[in-house]
């Protein structure tokens, strides 16, 4: 199957993109291109709304074609010495720490915005308490004026009465006086 696959492979090669556009123009070339490789058949498959469509059938190799597909094995890694392996791991360490600190600093940063806004809602309230305790003061001071103003005032209608009261007693003595 690993020999079908590079076969098909270095016959996809051969193929130029011109050639292969050239068989979708014209048909009579795309037969020619066809009986050309004899290890794949291309058939046409009906012709779609989106374009044309092709099945490739790739035939078993033939015993005369020539076994000799390289195979290319991935290189080998080279040993590593011990002073190698520690510059690794030292930088290895290096990347660590670094990571390590950057976190840190982000912990740093977020915990010292999370103590400036704690600081800054705590001085908010203080002043909210503030200002409404000298609302509440003034507001009471003012009750109190209100109340010893109106108290005032009823004390001067009291003497007021208390003083018509006694020119009306007056008056009725002076005419019991004058009466009698």
């Amino acid at each position: 199957m690993a020999k079908t696959a590079i076969a098909y492979k270095e016959k996809m090669k051969e193929l130029s993109l011109v050639s292969l556009i050239c068989s979708c123009l014209y048909p009579e070339a795309r037969k020619n291109i066809m009986g050309e490789f004899e290890d794949m058949e291309v058939k046409p498959i009906n012709k779609r709304a989106s374009g044309q469509a092709f099945e490739v059938i790739l035939k078993p190799p033939s015993p005369t074609a020539d076994g000799s597909y390289s195979i290319t094995t991935p290189p080998k890694k080279r040993d590593m010495s011990l002073e190698d392996i520690q510059k690794k791991l030292e930088a290895a360490e290096d990347r660590r720490r670094s990571q390590e600190a950057h976190v840190l600093r982000a912990l740093a940063e977020k915990r010292e915005h999370e103590r400036d806004v704690l600081l800054k809602a705590m001085e908010e309230n203080s002043n909210f308490s503030r200002m409404a305790e000298e609302k509440l003061i003034m507001k009471m001071e003012q009750i109190k004026e209100n109340r010893d103003a109106h108290i005032a005032a009823m004390l001067e209608r009291l003497h007021e009465k208390e003083k018509h009261a006694q020119e009306v007693r007056r008056n009725k003595e002076l005419m019991e006086e004058l009466t009698a």
